[in-house]
């Protein structure tokens, strides 16, 4: 009995491979070495490059200032703006209340900006200023809340009052509570906008 020979003409042993036939391998072998090779050079081009730094959104430099007492943990916050109002009274100006405390670094830039020209002029001639302690965001409270101030929005948290004590203007969005990251020409703003 014969046996029949399968064929398969992928197993023939007879058949070279010739370099046409490896042409795309070769073609794929080249590309790789030519994107390594790329490769090493750019990554040891950006390895002594010196380091600079991505450019980012501009924003005021912080502002050096050395902590002050500025809110009394004893004073009597409905004594003081009843005496502020008196004041405003007699001189024809308005009350600033500022509600914040001596450990917030915004409460303190927002003193130091008060104090430059031209907002110590401003504020002198326009305003009288009451500064609120409000502890650890839990002192005074219902003063705060009273003039339409959030104290927990953060602070420092200002508010405007005419000379009968009407609020003209209540920070109710907590705009002044990253004043170290603000400008001093953003109180003038806030003065010029609300003087009397």
């Amino acid at each position: 009995m014969k046996q029949r020979m399968r064929y398969n003409k992928n197993s023939n042993p007879e058949r070279q491979t010739t370099p046409m036939a490896m042409g795309p391998m070769i073609g794929l072998a080249t590309v790789c070495l030519l994107a390594m090779a790329g490769m090493y050079l750019w990554t040891s081009h950006h390895a002594t490059t010196p380091n600079v730094p991505i450019a980012t959104k501009t924003e005021a430099p912080l502002p050096a200032y050395t902590p002050q007492h500025i809110y009394s943990e004893t004073a009597d916050p409905k004594a003081d703006i009843a005496a502020g109002l008196a004041q405003a009274k007699r001189e024809h100006k308005r009350v600033i209340l500022d509600f914040g405390g001596d450990w917030c670094g915004d409460c303190q830039v927002l003193d130091l900006y008060f104090h430059q020209a031209p907002n110590a002029d401003l504020l002198q001639q326009n305003f009288v200023l009451v500064h609120v302690w409000i502890g650890h965001m839990d002192t005074n409270i219902d003063v705060a809340a009273r003039y339409g101030v959030p104290i927990a929005r953060g602070v420092p948290a200002l508010a405007v009052l005419d000379a009968d004590g009407k609020v003209l203007y209540s920070q109710a969005t907590g705009q002044f509570n990253n004043m170290r990251h603000m400008e001093s020409t953003s109180v003038t703003e806030f003065l010029e906008t609300w003087k009397s």
